[in-house]
């Protein structure tokens, strides 16, 4: 019997990226939900096999700016609580930590770029292990509280909170392991504005890369595809 994948998408170019032809080679049926056009329910994220809640560059503190977000979220906490299999990240991580109960805050800062994360002893001993030696890009500001009962994978010195697992089959990521290296130029336009007022270097970033892409599109699709494992 064919599966289903569905992906909750904020912006055309921050889609399931590496993550899409890994579903569809394991012949999942693979549809989107843009937030802010699309009805997000609890019946209409009841019914996927698989679940995926995607980046954006809005966040928990602006409800009152994009109302959406707390159907969203009602949405996602229903989906978790009948032990669904889904994965959030960055925004999407968020929404799973605010979901289960836990508070998501600005920091005042930027997290963007290629770097290494730090991981718990859990986190070594999980489905992340692959990614030790490899660095993973961030793109953030705010920071997730770990929900009650949840295990810390994994950490950077600024942001000491960048994954957790709550129950099995369910992984909320705040970097993006799905973002595909060769399709980078589309988030450095789309946040133009953000990164212009964060400083960061394109060059270097877009060297980077190159450098880092291919090790960690090799790491993220292991990582995923222990992920969908557990998530049968």
């Amino acid at each position: 019997m064919t599966r289903r994948a569905l992906a909750v998408r904020h912006v055309a170019f921050e889609d399931l990226g590496l993550l899409e032809p890994l579903l569809r080679s394991r012949g999942y049926t693979v549809d989107y939900l843009d937030a802010g056009l699309d009805p997000i329910t609890p019946e209409v994220l009841a019914a996927p096999d698989v679940v995926v809640v995607l980046g954006g560059p809005i966040g928990l503190g602006d409800l009152d700016a994009y109302p959406f977000l707390a159907g969203e979220r009602a949405a996602l906490a229903a989906r978790l609580a009948a032990g669904r299999p889904t994965l959030g990240i960055c925004l999407g991580a968020q929404l799973i930590a605010s979901a289960l109960g836990a508070a998501v805050t600005p920091t005042g800062k930027k997290e963007i770029g290629y770097a290494p994360l730090s991981f718990t002893p859990a986190g070594r001993a999980s489905l992340l292990a692959p990614l030790a030696d490899v660095p993973v890009l961030h793109w953030h500001g705010d920071q997730f509280a770990i929900p009650a009962g949840s295990v810390t994978l994994a950490e950077t010195p600024g942001f000491p909170y960048q994954a957790f697992r709550p129950a099995p089959g369910v992984l909320a990521l705040q970097f993006h392991l799905e973002a595909d290296h060769t399709r980078l130029e589309p988030w450095l336009i789309g946040h133009a504005v953000e990164l212009a007022a964060a400083g960061v270097d394109l060059d270097r970033l877009r060297a980077d890369a190159a450098a880092h892409g291919p090790a960690l599109a090799d790491a993220a699709r292991t990582v995923f595809s222990a992920w969908l494992d557990e998530a049968r």
